[in-house]
């Protein structure tokens, strides 16, 4: 039986996680192959202003426009996605190619390396990240048996939402049952 490839799907770390590099965090899925897994933490907002890492491109970043924590994994490189501001795809921007039924599968990955003043006109919005998430063949899979991840439905508004420090209980409380209650968890069970 072939695992469905995850790309544009969001990875919400369930309540069992207790890695502080995944507690409670909100990963999209950015591809998803036979290789491994990459992905990205979309609730991570560092204290770093876009502009002090990336000039030119701060003036495209969407709200707030600070580096966000994108993951474990080559903490000292960039990564950035963004969404067409309009119907045709802006030069430098690749779209995320999954089996996601999702609106997310609309952003695509962002090459910093190119011209901001060329790309980021073509933009509706722009998050920036420092470093990603990654997993070897397999291992992705492993952990979401092993009850450490729940694989739900993107949306745009969870990859750029203005309030990522919310984002986990929102995310979870929209999916209504036992994962709506599990989003009013306290942060630390033991001052309940």
């Amino acid at each position: 039986m072939s695992t469905p490839n995850l790309t544009g799907s969001l990875l919400v770390a369930t309540p069992a996680l207790e890695d502080p590099n995944f507690r409670r965090t909100v990963v999209l899925v950015i591809d998803d192959d036979a290789e491994g897994t990459l992905g990205v933490v979309v609730n991570r907002p560092s204290g770093h202003l876009v502009e002090e890492v990336l000039e030119g491109w701060s003036a495209f970043a969407s709200s707030p426009a600070v580096m966000f924590e994108g993951g474990p994994v080559g903490e000292g490189s960039g990564l950035a996605l963004g969404v067409p501001g309009d119907e045709e795809e802006p030069l430098g921007w690749r779209p995320l190619e999954g089996e996601a039924d999702t609106e997310a599968v609309r952003v695509g990955v962002i090459d910093l390396d190119a011209p901001p003043e060329v790309v980021g006109g073509g933009l509706g919005r722009l998050r920036v990240f420092a470093g990603y998430s990654g997993w070897g063949r397999g291992q992705l899979g492993a952990e979401i048996e092993e009850g450490a991840w729940y694989v739900l439905p993107a949306s745009v508004e969870d990859v750029f939402s203005d309030s990522p420090e919310t984002l986990w209980a929102r995310v979870l409380r929209r999916q209504g049952g036992d994962l709506a209650l599990v989003s009013t968890l306290p942060d630390d069970p033991s001052l309940n």
